[in-house]
């Protein structure tokens, strides 16, 4: 008797909900269907027809006719027309503040982000920068993003060049790769130094040996010391919010499909203006944040407190920068550079930035803050210095092996290096937009053969098994994720030449390595990086399906829309 009461109370209950309007208790405020959904979630693609969020989390991924169900009076539905739904890409390495400040000084990049293709339209863009702002005689002129080896000299500028632009300003220009830069006669004069200043540690200032003067160029830590010469001889700034220049970033972010950014290299006072900027509203995506060690070593224990926040802002991991740039031709290498740079015999290598005992015990005092540190290695000489003093402090149990530390770019990496990566258990973060933008340049100048057809080894680390994420390291290209996924796929230079075929990889394990990679990479992997029933409804809508167009298409995909924690806050114009 008992039993028969249970199963007809069960069946009223079931009649009761059936008989409430079909309304679900909870309903979705968004379903999106009629659209190429792919979750991101199998090691092989898979597409649902349909995705619902409520409260800025997925509640479902599956069967259209099971996601009407969770339809409410005042749920949206959203036809993406064929477009293609994926997760927020993630920012595995960027420079969000450094954009955001490069974004004010003149533009000097070539195409296809510009137009600078030589000295004398480098030298016309610094005129005109300073006659449109009005630039007061005695205020610093900078530019940004030059690179002789897209521009036709095939050579820096000079200092004496860009004394031909003025003598009246202080005039810095900032290399592509941000590693070096050239200053004028009147700047170099206001930063005190002449032939005879010796270098930085870390750092070059470059000299002309036959006419015992300088060249202007100043590399690595000699280039971050003017920089801060530089911040010196600036204006102060009343007029404006602090958080305006981050906010016109952001939107450069947001209209590449990114929902999580990283800043890769920062100061304290970085620290704070980014944390403060996501408590006050200013920004709407999430801010990771990697300050430098050696502008941060005295904060770690307030760093480490930072890296456990759960909101919109916190500490990724430390930053050390072990070496310089290939395509600038001051990574650390172990075999010399086929064309050596401006002032430097055959022969020459690079340097290391760190003396090895400063190095081991920056990283023994960064893991004693269980902390996880992001090391730029360029060079293959770099990496192999990153390598020895991770496997030492491992050896000696002083690294906490939860950590999940990475080798930033890892340009010049060779085969013997890629196997390493999966021994120590290291991630990568790969830089392939290379192949594209300065394929031709490795080929002719950098490295030359084979060693220029291994660069970011992509498929290399597929076939060892190692986890590895994909960046833009923006501002060295605009923050955009999808050349570097075309780039990946393709290995093709500017002129057309395949570089490394065997390094080639699938949109999809190129569309891993910026979603739910970069999510492990930064620990977030159980909140992102896959559409999945409780992760955060972090999305990105694109016109196109990377994995069902032509591989060579793929640079021409559209971001229509990005939606953070389930609220669009980016949309294309029509």
């Amino acid at each position: 008797m008992r039993t028969s009461l249970t199963l007809l109370l069960s069946i009223a209950c079931l009649c009761a909900c059936k008989n409430k309007g079909d309304r679900p208790e909870t309903p979705a405020d968004t379903i999106y269907t009629n659209g190429k959904i792919i979750t991101m979630k199998n090691d092989s693609p898979r597409y649902v027809s349909a995705l619902a969020v409520s409260n800025g989390i997925i509640s479902f991924a599956g069967d259209e006719k099971e996601a009407m169900a969770l339809q409410g009076d005042s749920t949206r539905i959203i036809d993406l027309a064929g477009k293609t739904l994926l997760p927020g890409f993630i920012d595995a390495h960027g420079h969000f503040d450094g954009y955001a400040n490069f974004s004010s000084f003149a533009n000097l990049m070539p195409e296809p982000y510009g137009t600078v293709m030589s000295i004398p339209l480098l030298q016309e863009a610094l005129r005109n920068y300073i006659k449109e702002k009005n630039v007061p005689p005695g205020t610093p002129v900078v530019g940004s993003g030059y690179d002789e080896s897209v521009m036709t000299e095939h050579r820096h500028p000079t200092r004496t060049e860009l004394d031909a632009v003025s003598t009246e300003h202080p005039i810095y220009i900032i290399h592509v790769s941000g590693h070096m830069g050239i200053a004028n006669s009147q700047l170099l004069q206001k930063a005190g130094i002449s032939y005879n200043t010796p270098n930085p540690a870390g750092g070059t200032i470059g000299k002309d040996l036959s006419t015992h003067s300088l060249t202007g160029k100043m590399i690595e830590n000699a280039n971050i010391n003017m920089l801060f010469t530089l911040t010196g001889l600036m204006p102060a700034n009343t007029s404006t919010s602090p958080f305006k220049a981050l906010q016109a970033a952001e939107k450069e972010w947001l209209a590449n499909g990114q929902t999580t950014i990283c800043e890769g290299r920062c100061t304290m006072a970085t620290v704070r203006l980014l944390q403060k900027a996501t408590e006050n509203g200013s920004l709407s995506a999430d801010i990771i944040a990697l300050p430098d060690y050696d502008a941060c070593k005295d904060s770690l224990n307030t760093l480490k407190e930072l890296s456990g926040l759960k909101g919109q802002f916190r500490i990724g991991a430390i930053k050390m920068t072990f070496d310089g740039s290939p395509q600038g031709k001051s990574a650390w290498l172990t075999e010399p550079y086929l064309v050596p740079p401006d002032g430097e015999k055959p022969g020459f290598r690079g340097h290391p930035i760190y003396q090895r005992e400063a190095a081991y015990n920056a990283l023994k005092n960064i893991f004693a803050h269980h902390m996880p540190v992001h090391i730029h290695c360029n060079g293959d000489a770099a990496i192999d210095e990153a390598f020895l003093l991770m496997d030492s402090l491992q050896q000696q149990q002083l690294q906490p092996k939860e950590l999940r530390n990475v080798l930033v770019h890892a340009q010049v990496c060779r085969p013997d290096q890629v196997r390493t990566f999966k021994k120590l258990n290291i991630i990568p973060s790969w830089f392939p937009t290379h192949a594209y933008l300065w394929g031709d340049w490795h080929l002719t100048s950098v490295l030359g053969l084979p060693r220029a057809a291994h660069i970011s080894p992509l498929k290399g680390g597929l076939d060892n098994g190692i986890l590895f994420t994909i960046h833009h390291d923006s501002p060295v290209t605009p923050p955009d994720l999808i050349t570097a996924v075309y780039a990946a796929v393709n290995r093709t230079s500017r002129s057309g030449k395949i570089l490394g075929a065997d390094q080639r990889i699938s949109p999809y394990e190129a569309l891993k390595a910026i979603t739910i990679n970069a999510a492990y990479q930064y620990g977030e992997e159980a909140s992102k990086g896959s559409l999945v029933k409780g992760k955060r409804a972090d999305l990105v809508i694109l016109d196109q399906d990377p994995l069902q167009i032509n591989p060579q298409s793929i640079r021409d995909i559209k971001v229509m829309e990005t939606i953070k924690d389930g609220i669009s806050v980016y949309k294309k114009s029509p």
